[in-house]
């Protein structure tokens, strides 16, 4: 894994941690609307392992994550930095908005990395 800044470090977890709550939230109101939660429910496992092995590498917590969720929380990481740099593309610069979708796609990036180093 690269090496990253203990300040690049927060920042990923912060806003790792910030997703993840945006993320139950989302899935609390479509349950109680009784929308279909599969998609958030995946990405909510996703981003929370990703989280999970920033904090391994950076701050040797342990985690309990099987090679086949690893890979299942890769491919759907890697899915969503696309929709997350359209809107980045959309944002304007200088807006809080584009900093928290870089920060968002860094710290999914430096998962993903983490993920691959684990995992080869």
């Amino acid at each position: 894994m690269e090496n990253v800044s203990i300040s690049d470090q927060l920042e990923s977890i912060r806003s790792l941690q910030s997703t993840v709550s945006k993320l139950k939230n989302a899935l609390s109101q479509m349950n109680q609307s009784g929308a279909n939660t599969t998609l958030v429910k995946k990405r909510l496992q996703a981003v929370s392992i990703g989280l999970s092995m920033l904090e391994h590498v950076w701050n040797q917590s342990p985690h309990h994550h099987g090679q086949e969720e690893l890979a299942a929380a890769r491919h759907v990481i890697n899915g969503l930095l696309p929709s997350i740099q359209n809107s980045y593309a959309k944002s304007k610069a200088g807006s809080p908005q584009r900093t928290l979708l870089e920060r968002r796609m860094r710290a999914l990036e430096l998962a993903v990395q983490a993920i691959d180093d684990y995992t080869s």
